[in-house]
């Protein structure tokens, strides 16, 4: 069956109170525009000022964040003094952006650094105790950590121990504990702790990536140092790739960034980037937060997952395109494997939840004995996205001292908050972290059957929790449905995650001329016509042969749709594309 028409989607046309027509003569756009941007949140004509027209000079800058200017002072009190500072980052594509800024940024300001990008398979996520202590051995004076650290606290007292100054800039959930009712939090001692997610934190933007979070600080430090501003600017391009990498969402702050960073990711100078554009065949074109997160941003990801992140870091700090393009090839073979390795894992994962009775579970918790521990959470959020539970992907690891473990990773819907689910399980675990939407674990084996059943003895999820939402932002009939709307989607643009494309749905549309296309077969192309005699070409990607069996049958359906553009030999026609169909 096309994965398009589906039982268990709950569809809800967004409905949020206004007289859209004024709205649209204030805001200067359509009724229709002006009706998703109130879906959107946007809630005054000061809010559509900075959603339409904002710019990366009105955004907050690091001085909000509590503890920037404590740490950038240290740093700068370090620097004079001709510390040695050791910048250490995470394995995936937020931590080696992060580890990028930080090490070049710290450079350039003068600083006596070096980096470390923990192994995914010997040290695990962040800090620990091998690091610390080979730090302090090799004559470190500050360890700086980016995209972690914040629940590092045992870690970061043995620093404090060894002499060490730790400084904390991290994005993640602060790990707390319950007292009643009462969430305490648990900051780690380190001698400063920039996290936006500290309740004392008084950044009004609280989802930035770790690797923003880098470059505000080293945006504050640069200003303390006397540097020009603009010098700061040549990393808000990896900052807006590694947002759309670490998959935050596109709203607020994150949205103006990634829109400047797509812009100049385009004409990038950084040889790295530069090669990693050519070698995916993307030279020349219009990026978008898909390529970002679909093409180039898995690439990065690859080389901590399957090999080392060394590797993409030593990419971003290319010197010339020679050696640029090689590490590029390296990355791109890396990224294709590890696709194989998924396509894999994920089949045998649904096969064991088909086969063991686990669908009736409100989590998913699956053991992969052969599963590539670097792979688990990309298992799990595809898992998740089957069957529209929290899955967890679980396989053999060891800890950071050799002693052998179950490892595991887990994505979230939106009615689950996976860490807080966590939280209440935390006696069973050696480690774990993340947030609200995916976490990462380590358990002993024998845990393995609790761990399962108390995640779904306190689920607390409700059978319409565990519906797919699709998410309308109206409905609309094709009369209201032209070019000029299309082209007016540019102005909500930069489409991603919290800021998806407009779906819109029509009632009782007949459809014609159906025909299947592509060498895959993974296209249907034909016509759909609306209660009202009102035709337009509909184009649908997926199963096409299972949705020809579904649209051909004669009778009329609903459909969730998006107005898009067909360019073909010069020509440019309306076409929807079909995302849903009841």
């Amino acid at each position: 069956m096309a994965e398009s028409i589906r039982a268990d989607e709950d569809w809800v046309v967004i409905s949020k109170p206004g007289d859209y027509r004024v709205l649209g003569a204030e805001y200067g756009v359509s009724p229709i525009i002006a009706r998703v941007l109130k879906n959107r949140g946007i809630e005054s004509r000061d809010d559509a000022a900075v959603f339409l027209n904002g710019t990366i000079d009105g955004l907050k800058g690091a001085e909000y964040l509590k503890d920037a200017d404590r740490l950038t002072d240290i740093l700068s009190e370090k620097i004079d003094s001709g510390r040695k500072i050791r910048i250490i980052g995470d394995y995936d594509i937020d931590g080696v952006c992060s580890a990028f800024i930080l090490c070049k940024g710290l450079l350039k300001a003068g600083a006596d650094a070096d980096y470390v990008i923990p192994h995914r398979m010997r040290d695990g996520y962040g800090l620990n105790e091998r690091l610390i202590r080979e730090a302090a051995d090799q004559g470190v004076d500050t360890v700086l950590t980016c995209d972690n650290g914040i629940s590092a606290d045992r870690e970061i007292e043995l620093a404090n121990k060894l002499g060490l100054t730790v400084l904390v800039t991290d994005h993640h959930a602060v790990p707390f504990h319950l007292e009643g009712e009462l969430k305490k939090e648990e900051l780690p001692t380190a001698a400063a702790v920039v996290d936006p997610h500290r309740s004392d934190c008084q950044y009004p933007y609280k989802m930035l990536c770790g690797a923003v979070v880098a470059y505000k600080v080293l945006e504050l430090l640069y200003k303390k140092r006397g540097i020009p501003h603009g010098e700061a600017e040549e990393f808000l391009e990896i900052a807006a790739f590694a947002t759309v990498g670490d998959v935050m969402p596109l709203t607020g702050e994150n949205r103006i960034l990634v829109k400047e960073g797509l812009k100049r990711l385009e004409n990038t100078v950084n040889p790295g980037l530069r090669a990693l554009i050519d070698i995916n065949d993307l030279s020349g074109k219009s990026l978008t937060p898909y390529h970002l997160g679909f093409i180039l941003g898995p690439s990065i990801n690859a080389a901590g997952r399957l090999r080392s992140a060394d590797l993409a870091m030593e990419l971003l700090l290319s010197a010339d395109a020679g050696e640029a393009g090689e590490r590029a090839a390296v990355l791109k073979e890396l990224n294709e494997s590890r696709r194989d390795m998924t396509e894999k894992a994920l089949n045998e994962a649904v096969e064991i939840v088909e086969n063991s009775g686990m669908q009736g579970n409100s989590i998913l918790a699956v053991y992969l004995e052969d599963c590539h521990e670097s792979i688990a959470g990309i298992v799990a959020g595809k898992l998740k996205e089957r069957f529209n539970r929290p899955s967890f992907i679980l396989t053999n690891g060891s800890l950071s001292d050799g002693s052998p473990c179950l490892k595991g990773s887990g994505r979230s819907i939106e009615a689950y908050d996976m860490h807080a689910a966590l939280v209440e399980i935390k006696d069973l675990f050696l480690q774990f972290g993340g947030h609200a939407m995916a976490a990462g674990l380590s358990l002993p084996k024998e845990k393995l059957s609790e761990f399962r059943r108390r995640l779904n003895e306190n689920s607390r999820l409700t059978e319409r929790d565990l519906k797919r939402k699709v998410r309308l932002d109206a409905e609309l009939p094709f009369r209201a449905v032209d070019l000029g709307l299309v082209n007016e989607f540019s102005l909500l643009e930069p489409f991603g995650t919290g800021n998806e494309k407009p779906l819109f749905a029509t009632r009782d549309v007949q459809f014609g001329g159906l025909r299947v296309l592509g060498a895959k077969r993974n296209a249907l192309k034909g016509s759909g016509m609306d209660r009202e005699g009102i035709e337009r070409e509909v184009i649908y990607f997926g199963d096409a042969e299972a949705m020809l069996g579904i649209l051909g049958d004669g009778r009329p359906h609903s459909i969730a749709y998006m107005p898009d553009r067909n360019e073909y030999n010069g020509e440019v026609k309306l076409q929807l594309v079909i995302k849903n169909v009841k």
